[in-house]
């Protein structure tokens, strides 16, 4: 009697590809028979992307949009992606200390984002002068409310407030047209 335990109990060895699969799908149907696969999300519709792409990494892509994960990007690509529209986003601030505040915060990210020595492309993204910054929001913010009272009054560009070459340009970045040189040139030295 004791036999008989012991061998319920222990497992049972598959010597073979067809013992195998004849244990899944008994455990498969066992599964549907009690109803484990009932009432699944998105039971009886195709899978999306499953053929459509060549990415291998289409189904991680997926998932972070539909949770909602971003931010994954290396601090220098955040941080240049940031930089490109800084002036849209400090022009949505209504008060002065918001802006300041906002270019603090910034400017901390690029700080740490330079010292950090993990692997990853390198950071030429320079901190904003905060002080340059306010006042250039300033100008701004009196254009909009000028154009809100006059129609005719222009707003200023964008880049038009900055004499340095623009907020890409960092100190020996300008290539031979005197355009900016993307970082991987730095490698080609």
């Amino acid at each position: 009697m004791s036999d008989d335990m012991d061998d319920a109990q222990s497992p049972r060895r598959l010597n073979s590809l067809e013992d195998r699969n004849a244990v899944v799908e008994s455990a498969l149907d066992r599964a549907i028979k009690r109803g484990d696969f009932d009432d699944l999300p998105g039971l009886g519709k195709p899978l999306s992307g499953l053929h459509s792409s060549s990415d291998p990494d289409w189904w991680i892509k997926q998932k972070m949009d539909s949770e909602g994960i971003n931010g994954v990007a290396p601090a220098a690509f955040q941080l240049r992606k940031e930089n490109a529209v800084l002036e849209d986003t400090v022009d949505a601030f209504s008060t002065e200390s918001e802006v300041r505040d906002y270019l603090a915060g910034f400017n901390a990210r690029v700080r740490e984002a330079v010292m950090d020595l993990r692997d990853g492309p390198p950071v030429f993204t320079p901190p904003r002068d905060v002080e340059k910054e306010v006042s250039a929001w300033r100008l701004r913010r009196s254009h909009r409310t000028t154009n809100t009272d006059n129609a005719e009054v222009a707003p200023p560009v964008s880049g038009q407030l900055q004499t340095d070459g623009g907020p890409e340009m960092a100190t020996g970045d300008a290539g031979p047209g005197g355009s900016p040189r993307r970082w991987w040139h730095f490698f080609h030295r």
